[in-house]
């Protein structure tokens, strides 16, 4: 049985502070090196371009500040938001990069990350009707012997209890909100662009929440990690009562009100 600990935030947030610094050390370097060719060129070019270097680092730490604050429950401005998360998806691969050499493993990495995300997006009131709401899970939730394919249509589903997709199917159909089950990142974004949901609720393993979650940024996706009893991508299941948590977060008040 694969274990998962609870992931810790400042995991994520430690090794993205750290390759900031590394990034701004690193352009401070090119900067110092080409101000002499800067300068035959024009006399005002290795200010604009140590400029615009302090500009880009600036953006990357104030962005970083501002997601400690909302996860400290400080509201924060959408712009900063918003820029802050493109920072993070570019400094990604460094973090990862700098986990290595400190022996962090990816998927404590990545599931740091998830958290992170998860919180960020707790922060904020969101009022998204049911049928802007989506489920997405890959096909390993569903029960490696079940004969009934669902991965075209979620409806073929039996809702026998032998795996998770029954209690996720049931759910769904409890709030009104789409369900969908793929065999893939390429299917996966093909049910998103069919479906054009204002939020998802995806469930699946560190590795594919993390790159989902950049895939649709900045659409707000609550990551929900599977559990993985059997190891990973065979017959895996999930918490069914995180996952109506989840529903519940983003559900238009006014629309379960009436159910």
């Amino acid at each position: 049985m694969e274990a998962i600990s609870k992931p810790k935030k400042r995991i994520f947030l430690a090794l993205v502070l750290a390759s900031t610094i590394v990034t701004a050390a690193i352009l401070y370097l090119i900067w110092k090196v080409s101000v002499p060719g800067l300068t035959e060129i024009n006399t005002m070019l290795p200010a604009i371009f140590g400029w615009l270097i302090i500009t880009v680092v600036g953006i990357f730490f104030i962005g970083e500040l501002g997601i400690v604050l909302a996860i400290l429950g400080v509201p924060m401005i959408k712009i900063i938001y918003y820029w802050a998360w493109k920072a993070i998806n570019f400094l990604f691969p460094f973090a990862v990069g700098l986990g290595r050499i400190f022996n962090i493993s990816k998927s404590s990495i990545e599931q740091s990350f998830v958290e992170v995300n998860n919180n960020l997006i707790m922060q904020n009131n969101f009022k998204i009707p049911a049928e802007k709401i989506m489920i997405l899970t890959p096909h390993c939730i569903q029960l490696d012997t079940c004969v009934h394919k669902i991965t075209r249509n979620i409806d073929n589903c039996r809702t026998c209890g032998n795996c998770s997709v029954g209690d996720m199917l049931t759910l769904a159909r409890k709030y009104g909100i789409h369900m969908a089950v793929a065999t893939g990142g390429t299917l996966a974004r093909q049910m998103v662009m069919k479906v054009r949901p204002k939020a998802i609720i995806a469930v699946a393993c560190e590795r594919d929440l993390t790159s989902g979650i950049q895939d649709v940024f900045p659409m707000p996706v609550i990551g929900v990690m599977n559990e993985r009893p059997f190891g990973p991508c065979f017959n895996t299941r999930v918490d069914i009562a995180k996952v109506e948590e989840a529903i519940l977060f983003f559900l238009d008040k006014g629309d379960n009100d009436g159910r």
